[in-house]
């Protein structure tokens, strides 16, 4: 009966040496992982920011834009990282470039007034 003991005691068997595929597979979904999340979601708000700032430096007096908040004006001046928005011809106000949201076609707000 000892002599069943002293084969459960053994040394163990030596692991299988991982092969190159293995490897391969195990670094292919990751990086698969990283090319989907890139393409799909980093890439896309990257343009976007840098279409949001082009248009941004873009705005000068005279242009109809719309601002955070929904309000719509005129931009009478330009002052650094801030505009002064006519919002009727006794009020103005001023926002930060950045809230800007779009520029509208010229005449738009004609075309609104009732």
């Amino acid at each position: 009966m000892f002599g069943f003991i002293s084969l459960a005691h053994a040394e163990p068997a030596a692991a299988p040496a991982a092969s190159a595929t293995s490897m391969i597979a195990q670094l292919v979904l990751p990086l698969a992982f990283f090319a989907i999340f890139y393409f799909f979601i980093i890439r896309p708000q990257s343009r976007r920011q840098k279409e949001h700032r082009q248009m941004i430096d873009s705005v000068k007096e005279g242009n109809e834009v719309v601002f955070a908040g929904g309000l719509m004006g005129k931009v009478v001046r330009v002052q650094g990282e801030y505009a002064v928005i006519a919002m009727n011809a006794h009020q103005e106000v001023m926002v930060q470039r950045a809230s800007i949201i779009s520029v509208l076609p010229t005449g738009t707000l004609e075309s609104l007034k009732p």
